[in-house]
């Protein structure tokens, strides 16, 4: 019996991870024999596994795809296939990953019927398999060219690589029901994705996300974990979940997760606003309506300092003037206006940057 090509699946995504071991497992020439969220956890199962190859996300926490590849690539050469959205259209990262030893790229790519998934299955394999028999050498780099290379990894991989797509990242609470409603009404179909979090219970957001999508041109619904951010769409955060922005490449989408109260809430604008600062920045427009508390003012300053645009609504047509008053108060708000006049204000920054 031939032996199994045994593979090694790096990526933060669980749902990712999850996806590629099925499509690897289902050759029966490919062994997936583990997964890792992070390179540092890559790194431990290498001390005990030597893959055949391994497969390599870009962005990931505390340690980027490609310094992983070229502490790979100078210690000790293993078979790299580089799957990221950050491989669309030519970009720089896919060309410096093939530079460090990368043996091929592969694209996440939208699969949305069965024809698709086994093309996507019978490409992955084909490439992991040939990375299998490739003849690898044992690179270097000097020091100068990887100050130059961290540069490029750093101002590419954060929130302005291979984008310029807007997203609209809103925050309410007491009152905000209504508030969202007013405002999803006047969006129209080609309007750039849209992430909420409504301070709202458990079991309660799928049946909002149903109603508001009866009643406006968009599509209005309930995120699902990993949900890419499309425009035309408004995902609302479940009730009970905190919600991030995450973003593969020029893909965003967004991650649904456990974790404690953050400013009593759960979900938490913050949350949200935090994610938004971090992988939309400068693409990003804020909007914090009515609710009691602080919670987004921190967030919004932060989405600020990125380069997002924030928009805050008024006391005079607040329900609660709790949120919106704590983000002014915290320097993170570019306009503060009435509810019916939100939704012109963000046409007039997608086409004018920041003049109203």
């Amino acid at each position: 019996m031939t032996k199994k090509i045994r593979v090694l699946v790096v990526d933060d995504s669980a749902l990712v991870r999850e996806t590629l071991t099925n499509i690897l497992q289902s050759d029966e020439q490919i062994e997936v024999i583990g997964t890792a969220s992070d390179p540092f956890i890559a790194a431990e199962v290498l001390r005990t596994q030597v893959p055949d190859v391994i497969t390599l996300d870009i962005e990931m926490p505390r340690m980027d795809g490609l310094t992983f590849l070229r502490k790979i690539m100078s210690q000790h050469p293993i078979p790299v296939v580089i799957i990221s959205s950050l491989t669309l259209k030519g970009s720089q990262i896919a060309l410096k990953a093939l530079e460090y030893g990368a043996v091929d790229l592969y694209t996440k790519s939208a699969v949305s019927t069965k024809k698709d998934l086994e093309e996507a299955s019978i490409s992955l394999c084909d490439k992991v398999k040939a990375a299998a028999s490739a003849k690898l050498t044992r690179k270097s780099f000097t020091r100068k060219q990887i100050s130059q290379d961290s540069k490029v990894v750093t101002t590419t991989s954060l929130s302005s690589l291979d984008t310029t797509d807007k997203v609209i990242s809103i925050g309410a609470s007491t009152g905000g029901t209504e508030a969202l409603r007013a405002f999803l009404e006047n969006m129209p179909l080609d309007c750039p994705g849209i992430v909420i979090v409504q301070h709202m219970p458990e079991m309660f957001t799928q049946q909002f996300a149903e109603r508001l999508d009866s009643l406006c041109t968009i599509t209005v619904k309930e995120a699902k974990d990993g949900d890419s951010v499309l425009r035309g769409q408004a995902l609302i955060c479940p009730g009970n979940k905190h919600m991030l922005l995450k973003r593969s490449g020029a893909r965003y989408h967004v991650q649904i997760k456990d974790g404690p109260l953050v400013n009593r809430h759960r979900p938490s604008v913050d949350v949200l606003f935090r994610s938004t600062a971090k992988y939309a920045g400068k693409n990003a427009i804020g909007v914090i309506m009515t609710g009691m508390g602080n919670d987004g003012a921190k967030g919004m300053v932060e989405m600020k300092q990125a380069g997002a645009v924030n928009i805050a609504q008024d006391e005079a047509t607040s329900v609660v003037f709790g949120m919106p008053k704590e983000a002014i108060k915290a320097g993170g708000v570019d306009h503060t206006l009435p509810l019916d006049k939100i939704h012109r204000a963000v046409f007039k920054v997608l086409e004018k940057k920041n003049q109203l």
